[in-house]
């Protein structure tokens, strides 16, 4: 086994603009102590390990067993922002991802025929680097984001074959119930619904297709592997087109309510 210690140290107190001796005082670890994990691979004491541990907000497993200089920008600041979830006992979701020639996030596209591969492939970043990707410029240079085409009728009015962009969810405690994302799941593959968050309670979210057809239905959260905060979406068709007779009709009623409204405003 690997053992990154030594290099994600120093990564850290760089990435911080700390000297060695600003960490010795403050840690109250001696700095020929410091200077030797960083320099020398000489290993910590359980207890220095715990007190660097908190000192950068980094589990001590993710200091030991990740090779931090692997990690893009955006998944290093999500780490020092409390999203290593080693902290909270379970597995660190740590995504695998491309970068452009200025170190910046891409927005890889999975298609519909990639999907499927996309199952098995989304950790390995082999299989992620060969994806096409792009970049959307009034997206946030912070955030990870990623599009999906969807297909079928679930989320009509949004288009059959539509591009979906997502943002990375790292924490699923922050899935906000009644908002739509993208769901990596281990039996159903991706799904494109709206998310009712009941971890906590039953350990589940219940997904809802806008298609009011469809029956919503419980995923478990072992069944997860990725979640993703819908953004936007691009298509060729006008939202819409693909609708039922009912939905159609009860948009027009919708319409027909705000010309009224529009009427009696100007026969006052």
């Amino acid at each position: 086994m690997t053992i990154y210690f030594s290099s994600n140290l120093k990564l850290l107190r760089k990435r911080r603009k700390r000297t060695q001796d600003d960490v010795a005082f403050t840690s109250k670890i001696k700095r020929p102590t410091l200077s030797g994990y960083e320099n020398s691979g000489v290993m910590p004491s359980v207890d220095n390990l715990l007190i660097l541990s908190d000192y950068f907000g980094i589990a001590a497993d993710t200091l030991l067993r990740v090779d931090l200089s692997k990690l893009s920008e955006y998944q290093l600041s999500q780490l020092e922002r409390g999203s290593d979830v080693y902290v909270r006992g379970s597995n660190l979701r740590v995504l695998a991802s491309t970068v452009d020639a200025a170190n910046r996030e891409n927005i890889e596209l999975v298609h519909e025929k990639a999907k499927a591969g996309y199952t098995t492939g989304f950790a390995d970043p082999e299989y992620i680097k060969d994806l096409p990707r792009f970049q959307l410029p009034f997206l946030s240079d912070n955030k990870k984001y990623r599009s999906f085409q969807v297909s079928g009728d679930s989320m009509l009015p949004i288009p059959d074959k539509a591009w979906i962009t997502g943002e990375f969810v790292a924490d699923w405690n922050d899935i906000v119930s009644g908002k739509p994302y993208i769901i990596l799941t281990l039996n159903d593959g991706v799904v494109f619904k709206i998310a009712e968050n009941q971890m906590q309670e039953r350990g589940v979210l219940r997904l809802y297709s806008l298609n009011t057809i469809y029956q919503p239905y419980d995923v478990h959260v072992a069944d997860i592997r990725e979640v993703w905060r819908f953004r936007n979406f691009i298509s060729e068709e006008i939202p819409g087109e693909g609708t039922s007779h009912q939905s159609l009709a009860r948009m027009v009623m919708e319409l027909k309510k705000d010309v009224d409204v529009i009427k009696a405003k100007i026969e006052k």
